[in-house]
């Protein structure tokens, strides 16, 4: 005859092997939620990667002519390199090289030391001036209309930046980052951006970090194209081009 002993084992055993098939339950349910983001976190990647590289060899192909003309007036219009290179800060703090089509005589970045009392940026984090005497006439046109910027199509190309993103800010000024600023730095620094299109130059430091955090936030292909749409009109508008 069963004893209470053994009835009591066997309750015992029933009582945990139902727990373990909940905690087997819970933990499958767990993995199978981890697995979901991390193909929806690496799905949205890729097919950002994919519109970066086939938007900007696109790009590049079709500007052809227009950066081949753009280098000939850069090279004519004062003596210097056609392309400029600088050390900027991308996703993660990873530091990589940065292009543009000149705009600045070849001795600026010697003469900006002499220039930091004039900074018009009220932050303090990065420099702006209106009428930056570093600025060739050929650079004030370029800078208008941002067409300086198209060099980067081949750091886009590359997979250093993205069509749509954060701008990428040199090591000085991400020395004089806040914590919340350096959020700016968990995403692929772009070519153009949130406060790119609602003012460029004329938005407060501060600002553009918020506009930033917006759309890091709430990233999305289709906020991507809405943004790279409305880019077109905020460069022939020209505000906050300088």
């Amino acid at each position: 005859m069963e004893s209470f002993l053994d009835r009591t084992k066997d309750a015992d055993l029933d009582q945990l092997l139902k727990e373990l098939a909940a905690r087997t339950r819970g933990n499958t349910r767990r993995s199978l939620r981890l697995k979901a983001w991390r193909f929806t976190v690496f799905g949205a990647y890729a097919v950002k990667r994919v519109t970066d590289v086939v938007g900007s060899a696109l790009g590049m192909l079709l500007l052809s002519p227009l950066l081949l003309m753009i280098a000939i007036a850069v090279k004519l219009s004062s003596p210097g390199p056609v392309i400029f290179s600088q050390t900027r800060v991308g996703r993660y703090g990873r530091h990589f090289k940065f292009y543009k089509f000149r705009s600045m005589r070849q001795d600026a970045e010697a003469q900006k030391d002499a220039l930091m009392d004039r900074n018009e940026s009220k932050d303090g984090v990065i420099f702006k001036m209106k009428d930056d005497p570093r600025i060739t006439k050929v650079g004030h046109f370029l800078r208008r209309t941002s067409l300086d910027e198209l060099p980067q199509l081949w750091n886009v190309f590359i997979g250093d930046m993205s069509l749509v993103g954060p701008r990428p800010p040199v090591p000085k000024e991400v020395q004089e980052y806040t914590l919340e600023d350096r959020k700016r730095l968990d995403v692929i620094p772009g070519i153009t951006c949130l406060w790119q299109i609602k003012g460029r130059s004329d938005i407060p430091f501060h600002e553009q970090v918020q506009l930033d955090k917006e759309y890091i936030l709430a990233p999305g292909l289709w906020k991507d194209i809405v943004i790279l749409l409305k880019t077109i009109p905020a460069i022939i508008g020209g505000k906050g081009a300088y």
